[in-house]
């Protein structure tokens, strides 16, 4: 079950196009795996819009009552109109053929599936250490990083907190930390006032962005520190 979600104010940027892409492609990934946001994505949609036709059909000069009345009454029923005519044709067949996507991914002998908003990026290149491996996405975002991440069963990364922020979004697989046990779908948002030591039993795979290096707080791991800036 999906315990943890974006927050409003995310979502709210998410449905406006505020987000840099790798903020983005979370959120969007997070959706499609979460009935309760994409129920939430939907109403913030359609409020967006709303708001936005009536900001621009919303004339400069005061009306009477009745006038008022009468143009929410017809601004619905366009907006309403609109609306039926954006859902149809995202539902209706696509005229131009499409490249086959990337619908899966493979690490370590197992192969996941990605949500929709991950499968543009193909021949993903796997780097890591023992059980903890990952693939850079090629997003190009100054200081962000994103990333997809797999940890291998009985699997930890050392404990840490976090020079800027974290966003994990679990996208298969599990794992627990000293804040509890996550699963598939989960949204954790994480900083510096955060401290962690991720574990799996089974495996699992995230898809992650940072804007800054981990540091490492415990054991031969802070030898790491030295060189955060290369490896997050």
């Amino acid at each position: 079950m999906i315990k943890h979600h974006p927050h409003a104010a995310l979502m709210q940027d998410y449905v406006e196009g505020k987000l840099p892409l790798s903020l983005s492609i979370a959120v969007s990934a997070h959706i499609e795996l979460c009935p309760y946001c994409q129920q939430q994505a939907d109403k913030l949609t359609a409020q967006t819009a709303m708001r936005s036709w009536r900001d621009a059909e919303t004339s400069t000069e005061p009306k009477s009552a009745v006038a008022s009345v009468e143009a929410d009454f017809d601004l619905q029923a366009n907006f309403d109109s609109m609306f039926a005519d954006i859902v149809e044709n995202e539902t209706a067949e696509p005229v131009a053929h499409k490249p086959a996507e990337i619908t899966t991914v493979e690490c370590k002998g197992t192969r996941y599936s990605l949500p929709r908003a991950l499968r543009s990026f193909d021949s993903l290149s796997w780097h890591g250490i023992g059980k903890i491996t990952r693939a850079r996405l090629p997003l190009e975002e100054q200081e962000v990083r994103a990333s997809l991440l797999h940890i291998d069963k009985q699997g930890t990364i050392p404990a840490h907190t976090h020079k800027g922020y974290e966003l994990t979004l679990l996208l298969a697989g599990e794992f627990t930390d000293e804040n509890g046990t996550y699963h598939a779908g989960d949204f954790i948002w994480l900083d510096a006032s955060n401290h962690h030591t991720p574990e799996t039993k089974e495996g699992c795979l995230c898809y992650t962005v940072s804007n800054a290096p981990l540091h490492f707080t415990q054991g031969v791991s802070q030898l790491l520190n030295g060189i955060g800036k290369v490896i997050y």
